[in-house]
Formats: structure tokens, sequence, C-alpha cells
């Protein structure tokens, strides 16, 4: 059985037709105010379009229109919305904020726990169980989140760029674990980073200006885009090669260490991914032993938003202006670039 969703509501200019597949994830992409928290809230029941009709497995969840008017209370819906904020229960442990949900449900107490429990294992976060949510950073207090969003067994579930908080080490972490407890979940991401797409979704959706724009397998909306939006997703680094032990060598002979889920056989081809605020960069190579560590040539340097974007062929970098002026950066000066390794995802072509 699957998903559909048909909404409209003319003060937002949104109208949106989507579908998913029993156990499919699709990723949601666009622009600032292109409508993609407003398609989670519709599917979610926290926002009522003028017209239109939801179910998901036979199950009506709202049908709005003329002589017709259905509509599921958003606790009744079977959906769970992890959001950039944990939103966590103050006054709780994390057991008992993983519990509320099934508790809520009517399921004993005893069984709830043993339920959170089982959630938090999943989530690797089994030793986190009797923290307060101030007590937890925010890489753990958004695996907590995920772990109770997970406890109610949703139908479906929505992620509201869950990672945008998070730091450059902690992303990395749940980008893997959100993979594998998203794994034959049916669930819809909103993200704007690409590298959510490419890690979690079976399916990518581009939506501009209240309408979805282009619609297809990750893999093929994202390196063929034909919407402007997604024409203007090359800004991550993504590396082709042929998987070995340690990585992925690419054509031009460098080598990425980095991390996978899926087992990778040496000599498939496969992709290394990672994003240019990953990359730091160095005059002189970098004490310690590096795993990702190349020696480069600046092609251009040019402002990104609040950063400046360091191109060196087809790798960039994003530092700060201060570091910029420090390393005097300009084309054809010879830099290190440096990767850590967790910051790389690595996975077949």
């Amino acid at each position: 059985m699957t998903f559909t969703l048909d909404a409209a509501l003319a003060a937002r200019r949104f109208e949106v037709s989507l579908s998913l597949a029993p156990g499919e994830t699709v990723a949601v992409l666009g622009p600032n105010g292109a409508g993609k928290s407003t398609l989670l809230s519709v599917v979610a029941g926290l926002l009522r379009p003028d017209t239109g009709r939801a179910e998901v497995n036979g199950r009506v969840l709202f049908e709005l229109g003329p002589s017709v008017h259905t509509w599921t209370a958003p606790h009744r819906r079977g959906t769970a919305l992890l959001a950039q904020d944990p939103l966590l229960f103050p006054h709780l442990s994390a057991l008992e904020n993983v519990a509320f949900g099934p508790r809520s449900a009517g399921i004993p107490t005893r069984e709830a726990r043993e339920t959170a429990r089982h959630w938090l294992t999943e989530v690797d976060a089994t030793d986190l169980a009797d923290r307060r949510p101030g007590e937890l950073s925010g890489g753990q207090a958004q695996r907590v989140a995920a772990a109770r969003a997970l406890a109610v067994n949703p139908e479906i579930l929505l992620l509201d760029e869950p990672l945008s908080a998070l730091d450059i080490h902690a992303a990395p972490l749940l980008r893997r674990l959100l993979k594998r407890v998203l794994a034959g979940r049916r669930a819809i991401i909103v993200t704007h980073d690409v590298l959510d797409a490419y890690m979690l979704a079976d399916r990518v959706i581009v939506m501009e200006e209240g309408r979805i724009t282009e619609d297809g397998p990750t893999r093929d909306v994202l390196r063929r885009p034909r919407s402007r939006f997604a024409a203007g997703l090359a800004g991550l680094n993504l590396v082709a090669g042929t998987v070995t032990s340690a990585g992925i060598r690419s054509a031009e002979g460098l080598e990425f260490a980095g991390q996978h889920d899926a087992p990778l056989v040496p000599g498939q081809a496969g992709v290394a991914a990672f994003p240019p605020s990953a990359v730091s960069v160095f005059l002189s190579e970098a004490h310690g032993s590096p795993r990702n560590s190349f020696r480069v040539t600046v092609t251009d340097v040019e402002p990104h938003g609040d950063q400046i974007r360091v191109r060196a062929g087809e790798l960039s970098a994003d530092v700060t202006p201060a570091a910029s002026a420090d390393l005097g950066l300009a084309p054809g000066l010879e830099v290190y670039f440096v990767v850590k390794a967790a910051a790389v995802s690595i996975y077949p072509a």
C-alpha cells in the first residue's frame, strides 16, 4: 500500500501531488520559501489545505472540497515529525522522553519503557537513558529525538532538516544513523544539504514556488538536473572513482578514506562525497597523519555567503574571510586540502 497526497493552499501558492511507495524515503530540496515545510505541515496535520486528499495504506488522512470535509487530527495520523530542534521535554529523562509516545497511545508503562530502551539502542544512545535534555549535547539530543519519533512506529516519518543545527562532527554520525534506521521505512526528509539526499533518499523531489519542478531517482536528479535549483547544487564535493580497501581512488589517483554503511567491493565504482565546509586549507602539509590530505593548486577564490569558496579544480573548500586573508589565498597558490575521514561518505556508484 502507498501514501498519496494531493493538496492546494492558495495563500501560500502551494499545489502538490505526491506519492510514496512502502519503504521509500523521499528527499525534498528547494530554496527558502519553496513550500518544503508547508508540505510536511500538511502531511502532519499541522496545516489545513484549501482542497485535497491524502491517504496512507487505504486510510484517509484528510479530504477537503466543496462537498466533503474529512480531517484526521495530527495525533491520529500515524506520522512523526523530527525537526531541527529536538524539542525534548526538559523535565523527563531521555528514556521517559522516548517512552512518552507509546504511553500516550495507551501502552502500559513497563512495555513503553522497553520500547524506549529498544530505540535508544537502535540510535546508539543506551548510555544516555537516565540523562535529562540539559545534560545532552546537540548531537545526543537529536539522537534521542530520533528514537522518540521511531518509538511510535509511524506509518510516515517526517524529517525537517534534522541535521542543520549540528556541527560538522555530529552531523555525519547522525546521518549514518538515520540511513540505518530509515531502511525499509516510509519517510519524507526536507533538507538543504545535497549530501542528505545522496545518503538517505531513494528519490528526490525539487520544489520551487510551491510546486514540484523535478522528481526522480536521487542520482538521476542530482547528476542530470533539469530544474533551476537542482542545477545550483554543484557545491558538494563529489569524487567518483574505484573502491579500494581503504576507500575510493579517483581517476586522477587521489585516495579518499571515509565512512560507509553498505558493503563495498574493491574494484567496483564508487563515490566519495563531502561538503566544502569539511575541508581545511593549509599552506604546508598538516602535522600528524590525516588520512585525506592533498596537495592542490588554487584555481579560484570567490565569496560564498559569509564564507570564501576556494576552488582547486573540481574540489572546493569553504573558509572564513579572515582565514583566506591570513593564508594569502589566490589563484595559482599551492596549498593542502585536508578532510577528516569522518566527514567523507563513501557509497557505491
